[in-house]
């Protein structure tokens, strides 16, 4: 594809997404707003909380005026701080107030992507308090993509309303997640020089991939197949996904091979913040 294709696959991948929300949470009664999800601390209104709040950050809308309690277990850091405070301020919202604020965020930012005139590597703002940075254009559009089809993910679990896994940001979101596998794998699992591990995923989105640690221990994940790995580990993608964004260690996992490299690759295999 093309840079403009590219950018034009990720806007429609997020709308698909963010779109797929709207439909889910719009008929919902006030109490399933309040039902828990994965994402440490938060409900279902705090997950749809912080999609619009990105969303409308990255429309220039000004931060809300709000004091966030200082005894959130979950708030364990100055990002975090950042990403909770309209979060918290949107705690009291109806779920009349959410599905509204929420179908306008989306028409607005909608239209602020067909108007866009930024080329796809021009250097846009990430808002991200402290961490914020300047990042490519179309990298920005592929990590709301992802990060939105991860939290559509995180309501329907928390709903009970399977659904979207094969969606085209699915697709995107496997390959964020494969790019940061070498930090799972060689960094955070310290796994040796020379180690060979194959990654066998099945299900909406299937595929297999070697991560390798050569004898310098760089990592790299690539398509061809090891006949001999350390490790193999074969799981669905709900799954997959589950580990790689840290929503707790779901199961099953088949693990062949080093019994106990595989433990401490499954161990640090969230590479998500």
């Amino acid at each position: 594809m093309t840079d403009n294709q590219t950018v034009q696959a990720y806007t429609e991948a997020w709308t698909q997404t963010i779109e797929s929300i709207s439909e889910l949470v719009a008929p919902l009664p006030e109490g399933s707003w309040n039902r828990a999800t994965e994402c440490p601390g938060w409900s279902v209104r705090d997950v749809v909380s912080h999609v619009i709040a990105v969303e409308s950050d990255l429309l220039g809308d000004p931060r809300p005026i709000h004091s966030l309690p200082r005894d959130l277990r979950h708030v364990t850091s100055e990002f975090a701080r950042y990403v909770e405070l309209p979060v918290d301020k949107r705690r009291c919202h109806t779920a009349l107030e959410m599905t509204s604020e929420l179908e306008y965020t989306i028409i607005r930012r909608s239209r602020a992507l067909r108007n866009a005139k930024q080329t796809p590597e021009e250097p846009v703002r990430w808002p991200a308090g402290p961490l914020a940075r300047d990042v490519p254009y179309h990298e920005l559009l592929r990590r709301r993509a992802f990060d939105v089809w991860v939290h559509e993910q995180d309501l329907r679990r928390a709903l009970e309303a399977p659904g979207n896994l094969d969606a085209p940001a699915a697709l995107i979101t496997r390959d964020v997640l494969l790019e940061l596998l070498p930090k799972a794998v060689a960094t955070k699992a310290g796994a040796p020089a020379g180690t060979a591990l194959v990654l066998d995923v099945t299900g909406p989105v299937e595929f297999l991939r070697t991560v390798r640690v050569d004898a310098t221990g760089h990592c790299t994940v690539d398509e061809s197949i090891s006949l001999a790995p350390d490790v193999q580990l074969t799981m669905d993608w709900e799954t997959y996904l589950r580990l790689a964004c840290g929503r707790g260690r779901p199961g099953p996992v088949s693990v062949e091979g080093d019994q106990e490299l595989a433990e401490r690759v499954l161990a640090n295999f969230s590479v998500t913040i």
